[in-house]
């Protein structure tokens, strides 16, 4: 059962999230609306994830995704999943960023309503995994053209599953292609972009993240 703080201003938004994640046996110790708040419960409680909205109260621009970097560099190792309205590259570049890109993620509203999906993406966090958004990913891509120009097409598409936390066996899923096949794009990559392989799975994804957001 994780512990977990939700951060949305909408109450409707808020209530439906609080109702999601104790339908699958998970605990909300607090429900806020505001970043001001937000920083008070983690404080309080030190919860297992933070769940919390981009915008929010006073000026509905940044507050949030401020407050969930604050948060990070305050606890080290606090994971934190964020939910956008829209796509905005630089807030998911900056979060990202942090942390080393462990536990962190980065998601647009509209997943929620995938539940399974959603609760995957918030438990991995939770792990200290990562979870970004495809279309959070694509347009970070967009924003990294020069260095991705040495990437072959496939290559691409494989980084861009790296990036929303994808293992091996399920890029090979996606792509209908060998798990040998997407080690091989795997290290293509890797050598390319000047990150160095390691064989634990989520320093993969780091390196990656840390590449897209820098």
């Amino acid at each position: 059962m994780l512990r977990i703080v939700v951060a949305e201003d909408a109450v409707l938004l808020r209530e439906g999230l609080i109702g999601i994640v104790e339908r699958f046996g998970h605990q909300v110790i607090a429900a806020v609306g505001d970043a001001a708040a937000l920083t008070t419960a983690v404080a309080h409680d030190r919860p297992d994830v933070v769940l919390t909205d981009v915008r929010m109260p006073p000026s509905f621009t940044d507050e949030g995704l401020r407050a969930a970097v604050e948060l990070r560099a305050a606890y080290e190792g606090l994971p934190v999943l964020v939910l956008s309205q829209y796509v905005q590259p630089t807030y998911a570049a900056e979060l990202l960023d942090s942390g080393g890109g462990r536990g962190v993620g980065y998601l647009l509203k509209h997943r929620v309503g995938r539940v399974e999906e959603f609760m995957d993406a918030l438990v991995r966090v939770a792990a200290g995994g990562a979870a970004v958004d495809p279309e959070v990913v694509a347009q970070l891509l967009g924003r990294r053209r020069d260095p991705l120009t040495r990437l072959t097409p496939r290559e691409r598409e494989v980084l861009g599953l790296m990036a929303e936390g994808r293992s091996n066996a399920a890029i090979a899923r996606a792509l209908v292609v060998s798990e040998a096949a997407v080690a091989k794009h795997i290290a293509n990559i890797l050598v390319k972009l000047d990150l160095p392989p390691a064989p634990d799975e989520h320093r993969r994804v780091r390196a990656v993240l840390a590449f897209l957001g820098g």
